[in-house]
């Protein structure tokens, strides 16, 4: 008979809010990145268990939305299979992981919008933050989402009814 049993799913929440509580700006996990949702939302596996990560400060299309395709498959080439660091910000209220996501040395919240394939989320991005200068810059050569002469947010378009 076993002494342990599997963590329940709460216990990883748990774990990162216990995290979070102990170092609140100092939280980074390591984890391999095992799937991508759409185009800022990843899931890595950690203790063996699935955790679903919202990348902090930008809010990509949703996939059935024009260009989030194209941020999924951006953000996957990224990170998928790679190993993630985790500087953990908090929990949203569906229970993800809100973190900033570097993979390979490669800071994919703001990559993702340099590349016009995520907007700057300004209801939580501060206002000093370098990423208004990644989609000014964005904006101004027409990359990814910038194409589209009117391209609609996707706070905007769920708001829409899609």
């Amino acid at each position: 008979m076993r002494d342990t049993f599997p963590l329940p799913h709460l216990s990883i929440t748990f774990f990162f809010t216990l995290l979070l509580a102990a170092f609140p700006s100092y939280a980074v996990v390591s984890a391999p990145v095992i799937s991508v949702h759409d185009g800022d939302t990843l899931t890595v596996l950690i203790e063996h268990r699935p955790v679903r990560v919202r990348l902090t400060d930008i809010d990509a299309p949703e996939l059935r939305q024009p260009f989030g395709t194209r941020s999924r498959q951006s953000l996957a080439d990224l990170c998928f299979g790679k190993s993630a660091a985790l500087d953990v910000r908090s929990l949203d209220r569906y229970g993800r992981t809100l973190a900033q996501v570097t993979c390979a040395g490669t800071d994919a919240n703001a990559e993702q919008v340099r590349r016009g394939y995520a907007w700057i989320f300004t209801r939580y991005a501060r206002a000093d933050s370098p990423l208004y200068t990644l989609q000014s810059e964005a904006r101004a050569a027409h990359r990814g989402l910038w194409s589209d002469p009117a391209p609609t947010p996707p706070w905007r378009w769920r708001g829409n009814g899609r």
